[in-house]
C-alpha cells in the first residue's frame, strides 16, 4: 500500500521536541512561533519519510501513527493541523517539500527529495556507472541489483517518472513504452 512504511532494521529516532514537549502537538497562535513549529514539523516529516522510504503520505493512514502521535505524552496532531503542516510544506516558505495529490487534501507527495533532486541523483548514477547510451527498464532502476546501494532503489514508480521527466526535459533521457513496461534511454 502506498504511503505505508517499509520495514527497517533500525528504528527512527524522534527529536526531543516530539518525545518530550507536549505543546509541539498543538499549533501555536503567535505567527513567529507557528512558523518555527511548522518548519520543525516539516523537517520531521521529511526525515521520517526518508527513513521509511515513504513517498505518499495519507492523512487518514497516518493520523494515529507514531509520526503524528505520542502515546507517552498522550498527544496527537489532529488531521486539520496535519493538513496545515503539509500546506506549509507545499508553500514557498516550506520550500515546496510536499504536493497535494487531490484537491480534498487527503494525501500528498512528500518531497524529501524533489523530482529535480531525484533527477540529479539518477543522472549522477548514470554517469558513475557508464550507463549513458544504454536503455534500462524503470523496474531495473528501482529494483535492479545495480541500484541496491542507491537512495532511489525501491522508490515509488511515479516519483521515478517525475524525476525522469526532468531529465527528459533537459535532453538527458527519453522515456518510452507503456505504463507497465516503460524503458528509458540516457544521453
Amino acid at each position: 500500500m502506498a504511503g505505508v512504511p517499509q520495514q527497517q532494521t533500525d528504528s527512527f529516532k524522534f527529536p526531543k521536541i516530539h518525545t518530550d514537549y507536549p505543546p509541539f502537538f498543538t499549533l501555536q497562535i503567535t505567527a513567529s512561533s507557528r512558523q518555527a513549529q511548522l518548519e520543525r514539523w516539516s523537517r520531521l516529516v521529511q526525515r521520517y519519510c526518508r527513513h521509511h522510504k515513504i513517498f505518499q503520505l495519507s492523512i487518514v493512514d497516518y493520523q494515529d501513527k507514531e509520526l503524528f502521535k505520542n502515546s507517552k505524552l498522550n498527544k496527537t496532531l489532529f488531521p486539520d493541523d496535519i493538513r496545515k503542516v503539509i500546506d506549509h510544506m507545499v508553500s514557498q516558505d516550506g520550500q515546496q517539500r510536499a504536493e497535494w495529490l487531490t484537491p480534498a487534501k487527503a494525501s500528498a507527495w512528500i518531497w524529501w527529495r524533489r523530482p529535480e533532486e531525484w533527477a540529479l541523483a539518477i543522472a549522477a548514477w548514470v554517469d558513475d556507472t557508464g550507463q549513458k547510451g544504454s536503455v534500462l527498464t524503470l523496474y531495473e532502476i528501482v529494483e535492479g541489483d545495480a541500484t541496491e546501494t542507491q537512495e532511489f532503489h525501491a522508490m515509488d514508480m511515479d516519483v521515478l517518472r517525475k524525476g525522469l521527466a526532468v531529465l527528459a526535459k533537459q535532453g538527458k533521457a527519453q522515456v518510452f513504452g507503456t505504463d507497465d513496461q516503460q524503458g528509458v534511454k540516457f544521453f
